[in-house]
């Protein structure tokens, strides 16, 4: 049994639940600075908040819909050597209400990298798989723009920064076909988006639609490589049992799993393991909608391996339906010193 690249998941993401406060709050406990930090509100209906190191603190994008980059001043404050800082907007830092935060760590505000034919700024977490990239779109067909993860990114979301665009990704590194996260769509394809050229070990390729290369607009991308023992970006088929569910084997006990029925349209599902609720009963927020938390339907168990589905419903597991998914760790199968991961 091969052993994981990462012994110490938590260093490189990590989940942050927290209570609002209404003031200040300095929220600590990451075991790393933070680079990206995806909030969502889980008490009341809201926007999903993006802040990254590489745009800045207090500047904001909201997953579940097509706005552009707004800038705050009463978000996210900062970030900080062992978590971030949050101020008093209601959506953020409500007192009395539930956050989650779900953090990943690159390489601070990033640095020029020029593998591309458009010159981007990235930020570069080689080990774990990750990095941010901010690049100024051309318009022009086949157009390259540098990644810096030394691998193939199979999961990259890209959003323009400047106009009110969906966010878009090639699914598993596909790139005649794409798939939006604000949305329930299936995928579409066409060349406009990727140009038909998957991306490489250094690049990732675009087309000529305004949502991966408008012309002088600032676009973003969240470029993630699988890792051993870290994470997965793969797909299953659904077979519609909920008493012989489909298991998906990852290589360890899962801390995140975001996943998405491409076959039908529905919502995103995203579950982690730190939100209240356990096997069978692991509640889930939608990326592309403003609810809180929801449960009820018991949609996922998570292992110490990988997860199952344990659902007839169409979001994780009707028969011969197709879905995708990205994974992070919570702690790898085995680790370096040869302990095995333990279930929830």
């Amino acid at each position: 049994m091969a052993y994981t690249t990462i012994p110490k998941p938590t260093d490189y993401f990590n989940t942050k639940l927290y209570s609002g406060t209404g003031s200040s709050n300095a929220l600590t406990g990451l075991n790393f600075q933070p680079d990206f930090v995806w909030i969502k509100n889980r008490t009341d209906t809201s926007n999903h908040r993006a802040f990254d190191a590489v745009r800045g603190a207090n500047k904001r994008l909201t997953p579940n819909d097509t706005g552009a980059e707004t800038t705050t001043t009463q978000e996210l404050m900062s970030f900080n050597s062992n978590g971030f800082t949050v101020g008093t907007e209601t959506d953020v830092n409500g007192s009395g209400q539930n956050f989650v935060s779900w953090n990943w760590k690159a390489n601070g505000a990033g640095s020029s990298n020029t593998d591309g034919s458009i010159t981007s700024t990235v930020s570069v977490n080689t080990t774990s798989g990750f990095s941010i990239v901010k690049y100024t779109g051309n318009g022009l067909a086949g157009a390259t723009i540098g990644h810096g993860l030394g691998a193939v990114p199979k999961m990259t979301i890209i959003k323009s920064m400047t106009a009110g665009e969906d966010w878009i990704i090639p699914p598993l590194n596909d790139p005649t076909n794409y798939i939006v996260l604000n949305s329930t769509g299936t995928p579409g394809n066409g060349v406009g988006p990727f140009n038909n050229t998957a991306a490489t070990s250094s690049v990732f390729s675009v087309g000529t639609w305004g949502t991966t290369n408008g012309n002088s607009q600032t676009l973003l991308a969240y470029c993630f490589a699988e890792k051993q023992g870290f994470s997965k970006i793969s797909s299953y088929i659904g077979n519609g049992s909920a008493t012989a569910p489909p298991f998906i084997y990852l290589g360890f006990k899962p801390a995140f799993v975001l996943l998405k029925n491409t076959t039908q349209a529905d919502s995103w599902f995203l579950h982690d393991s730190k939100r209240d609720g356990f096997n069978d009963d692991n509640e889930y927020l939608r990326p592309n909608l403003t609810d809180g938390d929801s449960s009820g339907i018991n949609r996922i168990r998570l292992l110490s391996n990988g997860f199952s589905v344990p659902t007839t419903d169409k979001s994780h597991n009707v028969n011969g339906n197709n879905y995708i998914y990205m994974a992070f760790a919570e702690e790898p199968l085995v680790s370096t010193n040869g302990i095995p991961a333990t279930a929830r």
